[in-house]
């Protein structure tokens, strides 16, 4: 269940004079304990062109979601790595999300600069923040065909490391 719809649910039920307990509760249950396991077909980016991506949309794929940044080199070092990557293997998906950009023509000219063929999402705070946030860039977490979180990285990430990876999963 979404976070914003169970809230709701919880808040319509509750009267006004419990309202501040199940505020409480639910503010210890987002920020509190974020190691609670969230389901996988919990995320949904749209990409640059409106097209919808959720991980269990994507059920029998490996998945990656790489968290980029124009201005960060290895970000842009990485990025021929991840395009053969996903020219070369049908059963994975690489979701690009760009963050910390200044224009969206910024992201736009890096995309058509590299040919880009991936999709990209211009990832806003709350996006990053849906996936527990990034510590560094580039940032990249894996998902398992059957949409389990089994990997992430910080850093560059090269094709021998997922091919490996996926390989050996």
């Amino acid at each position: 269940m979404n976070i914003k719809y169970f809230k709701l649910a919880l808040l319509s039920c509750c009267r006004k004079k419990y309202l501040k307990y199940v505020q409480l509760v639910m503010f210890l249950l987002v920020f509190c304990f974020p190691c609670l396991p969230v389901r996988a077909d919990d995320w949904s980016l749209n990409d640059k062109d409106g097209v919808r991506y959720t991980l269990s949309g994507l059920h029998g794929k490996w998945v990656i979601v790489n968290f980029w940044a124009p201005w960060c080199s290895p970000c842009i070092q990485e990025i021929p790595e991840l395009i053969f990557l996903q020219k070369q293997h049908p059963n994975l998906q690489i979701i690009g999300v760009a963050v910390m950009f200044k224009s969206k023509q910024e992201v736009f000219d890096i995309v058509n600069k590299k040919n880009i063929n991936y999709p990209i999402i211009l990832g806003k705070d709350e996006v990053v923040a849906a996936f527990g946030g990034v510590e560094s860039m580039p940032t990249s977490l894996i998902y398992s065909p059957d949409g389990k979180l089994v990997g992430s990285s910080e850093g560059v990430l090269t094709r021998v490391e997922v091919e490996n990876f996926i390989g050996h999963k």
